[in-house]
């Protein structure tokens, strides 16, 4: 443990935090707030979550016991100190790394982890379903849920509060509100008698008071019933009208808000609520600061939020400095806001949407000059879709900007509400393939299996920044369903054409000629196919390159014609290999009988075509960097050359002496004086 964390390192397990003292606990506050800043700006990570939730951590560990009670963190960006303080401190330096600790809570990593998170808005449903097992197994122990204000916004949130009512269990939810969404701060009148209201004392002399009413014959079931309400109507007067109204409706005792970083509130509160006797759920609403305790993550949270390696003592909030820091390469994500943007202003029907991510999807720019067409509906891609496709009823042309990882929430409203209708609507997936540290509950490697399978979509992704640019021109002007998938990351550094121009819907290229082997890229694989054809020619293997473009429709003539000519297929992606990419191309393949051996005109045997695809396997990636994954599952230049170098198997070529040219043929490895690698 280094120096300077006195109290922090004296705490190795909940266990040990329960023994420290009010003011030790503040302390232990200090230290983790600082612990976390200097090993995030080492290793990246959601940083300002984390500093707004410590107090209510030390609060819940101090309060309850895990992993005998359970915790569920929503989306988890904000469990860092629950990691910290449950074992994982010693491994804190890993964290996000290959083979390190996650980034997110997940169970295989520590029995203090109850549920695997990542996405937003699980944590009530999932925290109503262990809270219900629980019960149904006859056990006696304690479920939170932990959801921030943003969260809120889900969907599934507000349908797993919809039913409290019906699956009624013991269950604590706790509201971290950091004022970014849901209710403003209110006075002090509130906050004391919210406080008021959880004191057991007073509490229990309301419950006997009430319970002695009702005895009374006649008058008295009528009487308790009306001080019940009474006392309840006053309660809802001093604090935050709708909020508090709204959860009691759907069967919650409210209990807030309370300052969410007041060790001393919020412990009692956890006490009060631990010990509550009355059925039903409970909601404790917190008030929190977003980078509480570093001034440029609370005066910037949107930029702090996830970062990568920084500096710790710069404190202006102007921008996000790195480590050796350079001049960089745009991102992918910079070249498609920038066309969108261009492209909207001159066309009024262009609108665009995001989920919650306008920074992220680069849609600020967008939001910050055209306003009136810009919509940020939240954490609720589902609700995203179905807008889009009602925008699109009405002559509009939607572009909805959403993570890879993310649409998938909304795979039905894909199928029901665009694909069937045939709607003009433009998804454009960043993060499109591996995304690195956030790892398997982020990785955006499924969609071009989960896109191409619905009647009426395309598939595409661009191979570079300009062709990016043309492809987003073609979406927009395209009536139907298209989806244009990009990477994380920069882009390949060519030059940017100026203006756009129309790429034809299903049609690929050429971008190098070969008679050996076939490589056909889809995405920014691509560029690992076309150095991977430069390496084989330096083994005497001569290898065409296809731009494939499309993943749906194919360009099913082009891989036709150059299968015919070479005989063998490479297929590469950034995608799972089930129902991905190369199985488009097998299938294709297949149905031209062209994987089949036949018998030629003059008798002889024609060999069918061979396939390799390249992918990744069927299983989770988890996190670690880009390049380090793509090694792991086999996505390098190195993996291609010797895919296709095994796949041409016997290798005619011509070694030319000093005297003459000698017909050389080799099983698997080309002549010695040809390769580079003997």
């Amino acid at each position: 443990m280094p120096n300077g964390y006195p109290i922090l390192a004296r705490v190795n397990s909940p266990d040990d935090l329960k023994k420290l003292s009010l003011s030790e606990l503040r302390g232990l506050g200090r230290d983790l707030r600082e612990f976390i800043i200097q090993n995030v700006s080492q290793t990246g990570g959601h940083l300002a979550s984390n500093l707004g939730a410590i107090e209510q951590t030390i609060a819940i560990h101090y309060v309850f016991n895990s992993p005998e009670d359970k915790i569920v963190w929503d989306v988890g960006h904000q469990a860092y100190p629950h990691k910290i303080l449950t074992g994982r401190k010693d491994s804190f330096h890993t964290l996000r790394q290959l083979n390190g600790i996650s980034g997110f809570p997940n169970p295989s990593e520590s029995e203090h982890d109850a549920f695997v998170v990542g996405h937003a808005s699980t944590s009530v449903a999932a925290a109503m379903g262990i809270a219900k097992a629980r019960d149904i197994k006859g056990e006696d122990h304690h479920v939170l849920a932990v959801i921030g204000d943003g969260a809120m916004t889900g969907g599934i949130a507000f349908e797993a509060i919809n039913n409290a009512s019906n699956f009624p269990s013991r269950l604590i939810v706790i509201l971290n509100d950091n004022e970014m969404s849901i209710s403003p701060n209110v006075g002090g009148l509130s906050r004391h008698l919210s406080y008021l209201r959880t004191i057991p004392t007073i509490r229990n002399i309301k419950a006997g008071t009430l319970k002695v009413l009702r005895r009374i014959p006649l008058v008295g079931k009528p009487l308790a019933r009306s001080i019940d309400n009474a006392s309840e109507s006053l309660f809802y007067f001093v604090t935050p009208t709708r909020t508090g109204v709204m959860f009691e409706e759907f069967g919650f005792t409210y209990l807030g808000p309370f300052d969410g970083h007041n060790l001393k509130i919020m412990i009692d509160v956890l006490r009060s609520a631990k010990t509550w006797t009355e059925p039903g759920p409970i909601i404790i609403h917190l008030l929190t600061t977003k980078g509480k305790g570093y001034v440029p993550a609370e005066g910037a949270p949107t930029s702090y939020h996830g970062v990568g390696a920084f500096d710790p003592e710069f404190t202006k909030k102007e921008k996000l400095p790195r480590k050796g820091e350079a001049p960089r390469l745009p991102q992918y994500t910079e070249i498609f806001a920038d066309a969108l943007l261009e492209l909207a202003v001159t066309d009024p029907k262009i609108v665009a949407i995001t989920a919650a991510m306008a920074e992220g999807t680069g849609l600020d720019k967008f939001r910050d000059r055209i306003p009136e067409r810009f919509f940020d509906v939240g954490i609720a891609e589902q609700f995203a879709v179905t807008f889009a496709a009602g925008l699109a009823t009405q002559g509009l042309k939607p572009v909805a900007a959403i993570y890879s990882t993310f649409l998938q929430r909304a795979f039905d409203q894909c199928i029901h509400d665009v694909g069937i209708a045939n709607l003009p609507i433009v998804f454009a997936l960043d993060r499109g393939g591996i995304v690195g540290a956030d790892g398997a509950t982020h990785q955006g490697v499924f969609d071009l299996s989960y896109l191409r399978m619905i009647p009426n979509f395309v598939v595409m992704a661009p191979k570079d920044e300009t062709e990016l640019r043309n492809m987003l021109y073609t979406a927009i002007e395209h009536d139907g369903p298209i989806a244009m998938r990009y990477p994380r990351g920069s882009v390949e550094g060519k030059e940017l054409e100026k203006g756009f121009r129309a790429v034809p819907i299903g049609k690929g290229e050429v971008l190098r000629e070969g008679n050996d082997v076939t490589l056909i890229g889809i995405g920014h694989m691509v560029a690992t196919c076309m150095s991977a054809a430069e390496k084989l020619a330096e083994s005497g293997i001569d290898a065409a390159v296809i731009n494939a473009r499309f993943v749906k429709p194919l360009d099913a003539e082009l891989i036709c014609e150059w299968a015919g000519k070479t005989k063998r297929i490479v297929t590469v992606e950034e995608n799972v290999l089930m129902g991905g990419f190369g199985s488009a191309v097998v299938e294709m393949l297949d149905e031209s009988g062209l994987l089949e051996s036949s018998e030629g005109k003059s008798g002889e045997i024609i060999e069918g075509i061979q396939v390799h695809r390249i992918g990744l396997p069927d299983e989770f990636v988890e996190h670690g960097t880009q390049s380090e994954l793509r090694e792991i599952h086999g996505l390098t230049v190195d993996d291609v050359y010797e895919a296709a170098r095994s796949m041409v198997g016997k290798v005619t070529l011509s070694l030319v002496t000093s005297d003459d040219a000698v017909e050389q043929e080799s099983e698997g490895d080309p002549p010695q004086e040809l390769s580079q690698e003997n």
